[in-house]
């Protein structure tokens, strides 16, 4: 039961959206931005990473949601997203990937976490400086919305089965469509 009244019954961030609509439109347009938006990075790679981070931050509703984002948009689906959230050292993922995935989990444990070494590898694995900022951004994104969706105690769907219709919604209409 989430820690305040939301006024609905919806999962995870997207009661937070319909409680808040003046901050859904800014949130929604960060995460289209970050996991939609121009890059070199694929839109699989991108909710990859967002479900990584959020699997380190043990936040159920945004590692399971983006895990399905993600599995809709590599070729590899659901089977790459479980390995990368087991173990990303092991999983198939290309050098460069592993590298941006290492920086990631650096973010995670804290901004300063990141060192030289960390950004020399994703470099020396083809990993571009605008891929390097991107993914710092994205980590540390994911991490405050791990945090604003467990900090309020936000329920889980009664049917996770409903994660593959959001991912088809996501990948379809992207994320201002969740800002009404």
């Amino acid at each position: 039961m989430p820690h305040i009244s939301l006024g609905n019954d919806a999962p995870g961030i997207v009661s937070l959206l319909i409680y808040r609509p003046e901050t859904a439109k800014p949130l929604c347009g960060l995460a289209e931005t970050l996991l939609r938006g121009p890059s070199s990075l694929t839109p699989g790679e991108r909710e990859l990473i967002a479900s990584y981070v959020s699997e380190l931050n043990d936040c159920r509703f945004c590692s399971d949601s983006h895990a399905a984002f993600a599995a809709a948009q590599l070729p590899e689906g659901m089977t790459l997203v479980d390995q990368v959230r087991a173990d990303p050292r092991a999983a198939p993922v290309s050098a460069k990937l592993g590298a941006l995935l290492r920086i990631a989990a650096a973010v995670q444990r804290g901004g300063k976490n990141v060192c030289a070494q960390d950004v020399e590898a994703a470099r020396e694995a083809g990993a571009s400086d605008q891929e390097i900022h991107d993914v710092v951004l994205l980590a540390a994104a994911f991490c405050m919305f791990n945090r604003y969706v467990d900090g309020l105690a936000t329920t889980l769907p009664d049917d996770p089965s409903g994660y593959a219709g959001a991912a088809e919604a996501i990948v379809n209409a992207g994320y201002a469509a969740l800002a009404g």
